[in-house]
């Protein structure tokens, strides 16, 4: 595999991750919250920061982007209908596109919901994907400008990656969303096993992610939502998917 991949936190609860091209040395960050913590994962590792993936406009994704900019004269790629409101945007993607890293290939999805031009790379090959904030460890990202429809529709998209995908997103929600979640799924044997791993992991002050899209779907209920014990657990048997995921966000934002 020629991907290589550092993670690491970021203000208060993000995570920051560089992809590396082992193959040319190009790097990337995926988004830029702050520029010193950029700056320090790449002094850990020796790499040079060539491009920062933006997944989308939100400032605690893309705060560092100028002094890194400034810096590095990096690449930045931002999501084609957030670019107005992202500094130093050299190139936009959308639905469809490729994003190369050096020899690394992206395939670009548009996922609105938490924002209305939100976009993720799924690196195929080397099954990775770098998710931002639609999809979270036994999560997912609160729904701001889009609707629960698309949200929907933007976490189905995510589901339908290979089990086997590695997926890394903005924040260290885990822990809190498995408490959220067990109000949901209380007898989820995997759900339950997921909380002891979390909580050994957070106990030993190591993070959760990244995490699988095979592990989601067995432990989120957000990817469950046309689960039929989930849809009777939030009393909607028999109702579209799209209304009871929109149930379970709607008592989240509440939790």
């Amino acid at each position: 595999m020629a991907a290589k991949t550092h993670q690491f936190n970021c203000l208060s609860d993000n995570f920051g991750v560089l992809l590396h091209d082992t193959a040319t040395g190009r790097t990337a960050s995926i988004d830029a919250p702050d520029a010193a913590p950029v700056e320090a994962a790449l002094a850990q590792t020796g790499w040079t920061l060539t491009d920062i993936l933006v997944t989308h406009h939100h400032g605690d994704h893309t705060a560092g982007i100028p002094a890194l900019k400034k810096k590095y004269k990096c690449r930045v790629v931002a999501p084609r209908g957030e670019a107005g409101r992202i500094a130093d945007v050299d190139e936009t993607a959308g639905e469809g596109d490729v994003v190369r890293v050096g020899e690394l290939a992206a395939r670009v999805l548009e996922t609105p919901g938490h924002t209305a031009g939100h976009i993720c790379y799924v690196f195929d090959t080397d099954k990775i994907a770098f998710v931002g904030d639609t999809l979270f460890s036994v999560g997912c990202g609160r729904v701001i400008e889009g609707t629960m429809e698309q949200m929907w529709q933007s976490l189905l998209k995510l589901r339908a990656l290979p089990d086997d995908t590695s997926f890394f997103c903005g924040h260290e929600y885990t822990q809190a969303n498995i408490r959220f979640a067990l109000t949901i799924e209380p007898g989820n044997p995997d759900l339950l096993a997921r909380a002891r791993e979390v909580d050994a992991l957070r106990a030993a002050g190591k993070p959760t992610l990244p995490s699988t899209i095979g592990l989601e779907k067995r432990t989120n209920c957000f990817l469950r939502a046309d689960v039929p014990a989930v849809t009777a657990a939030v009393g909607l048997a028999g109702r579209d998917a799209a209304d009871v995921f929109a149930e379970i966000r709607t008592r989240k934002n509440k939790f």
